[in-house]
């Protein structure tokens, strides 16, 4: 059974806050440490949903918050998609795929063309994610001792290839 997305409320900061913990301690990254930003769990509202951006959470019929995804706004035409993570007890199972899908789409309604994310390279999965969506590797970097990849995905010549 996949969870149902729908857009955050107030009351999922502590379930997302825990989510992004432990899919980051799984892959040996901590709240902190020079890699991830936190500053943003505070002020969802105002930095994804009310600045031409999403907040989406997977939950699941008991309720509990296995996913979640976002889209920030980078530029007229550019979104960011941030803070992918599926809780490690829920994972290989498509819920990933489910929180792209909905976040891209959500993108072209928002009118983005083009799509930004980040990932380290001790998120296979998420690397392998991106990379099964047609997402291209645009530079890396060393950050707080791990190599960063920075990815794109131009929405529109994606939407125009389908309908070819």
């Amino acid at each position: 059974m996949k969870p149902r997305l729908r857009r955050y409320r107030w009351s999922d900061l502590e379930p997302v806050w825990a989510l992004h913990q432990i899919c980051l301690a799984q892959v040996g990254l901590a709240p902190g440490d020079g890699v991830y930003y936190e500053d943003d769990f505070p002020k969802i509202h105002e930095i994804y949903l009310a600045d031409r951006g999403e907040f989406l959470v997977g939950e699941m019929p008991d309720g509990r918050v296995v996913t979640m995804g976002g889209l920030r706004r980078v530029d007229d035409q550019t979104a960011e998609m941030c803070r992918m993570r599926v809780h490690p007890e829920f994972q290989r199972r498509g819920f990933g795929a489910q929180m792209v899908l909905a976040l891209e789409a959500r993108a072209l309604e928002l009118g983005y063309a083009r799509l930004r994310g980040d990932t380290t390279m001790n998120q296979l999965a998420a690397m392998e994610l991106y990379r099964k969506f047609g997402w291209r590797e645009i530079r890396r970097e060393e950050r707080g001792g791990c190599v960063v990849i920075y990815g794109e995905k131009d929405l529109v010549a994606a939407m125009s290839s389908l309908t070819k």
